[in-house]
């Protein structure tokens, strides 16, 4: 099933001019070692074997950088990680 379009990929559908963020994001995705951090963290990050299953590594180490470049809380990343297509 296709999932609806939000308001923001809506409003950004039309529009060809790359963001700051956008220029950001894609230049740390060049320079930012993601393949070396993970099999540097992987032996130390839960495995979730009770409980609630954790977040997969990559999508967590990726969350925590972007808190770190934007100043943001965790509830402040939440809404702007559903806001922002960039992020």
């Amino acid at each position: 099933m296709k999932r609806q379009m939000s308001f923001a990929e809506a409003e950004s559908a039309g529009k060809k001019r790359v963001t700051k963020r956008q220029r950001f994001l894609a230049e740390m995705e060049k320079v930012v070692p993601w393949q070396r951090l993970l099999s540097a963290i992987g032996p130390h990050y839960p495995r979730g074997e009770r409980g609630r299953p954790p977040i997969g590594l990559e999508r967590m180490l990726r969350i925590y950088f972007l808190q770190q470049w934007y100043g943001l809380s965790d509830e402040g990343l939440e809404d702007a990680l559903h806001d922002s297509m960039a992020m």
